[in-house]
């Protein structure tokens, strides 16, 4: 299994000739030419984790291509065929097994509702929690780890890593960073990882990682 990273919270996972796209969202270039694809999971509504338009995209290229997200999602996309999932489905397409962690998106601040928010790990190996600080209750092999939102601060992605303790992780939701800062939250990120024993690798869009 391979996943190649796209740009923010946007990650490709490929077996064979089968894809699973996860969260393609406006902070990410248009997927003009992803062939393959099984299934899409989005995480949460917000729009740089998911637009009509990406999905458009990918789906003329992929007219049997199965959609999962929570049931917000479902609600605002409309004239889209979408499996809302939550917290302990699991769901096989193709070559690929999706389990979905998690309810809830992470606050950002006490006056901004709560939304929903589903992780998905895929094939017991690749967990991604969307935006959210979700422990799976099962080992993790590779975290695609969230580097910087308005959610969060650097010391609770530490934490979070370290709660996961993955073998391997690499950063994604990273758009808001300049050049220098992700350098800075990459380090922190790098240094959780070995700290819990794990191998951290710094990709950037268009970078893959056999896993």
């Amino acid at each position: 299994m391979r996943v190649t990273k796209h740009e923010h919270a946007c990650m490709v996972v490929e077996i064979a000739d089968e894809r699973v796209v996860i969260d393609p969202g406006n902070f990410t270039t248009p997927l003009i030419d992803v062939l393959g694809v099984v299934a899409i999971v989005i995480t949460h509504e917000h729009p740089d984790h998911w637009t009509p338009e990406q999905l458009t995209r990918i789906l003329d290229l992929n007219q049997g291509a199965r959609i999962f997200a929570p049931a917000s999602v479902v609600a605002q996309a409309e004239g889209f065929e979408i499996d809302a999932v939550h917290e302990g489905d699991v769901h096989e397409v193709g070559g690929f097994r999706l389990e979905f962690f998690g309810s809830q998106h992470a606050v950002i601040h006490p006056t901004i509702p709560v939304i929903s928010n589903v992780g998905v790990m895929v094939n017991d190996s690749l967990f991604y929690p969307g935006d959210a600080f979700t422990v799976p209750p099962k080992p993790v092999d590779t975290l695609a780890a969230p580097a910087n939102a308005p959610w969060m601060k650097v010391a609770e992605a530490m934490d979070y890593v370290t709660a996961v303790a993955p073998k391997r992780s690499f950063p994604a939701h990273e758009m808001l960073l300049s050049v220098l800062g992700k350098q800075m939250y990459y380090a922190r990120l790098q240094s959780a990882t070995e700290a819990a024993g794990g191998v951290f690798h710094p990709l950037e869009p268009g970078d893959t990682l056999e896993l």
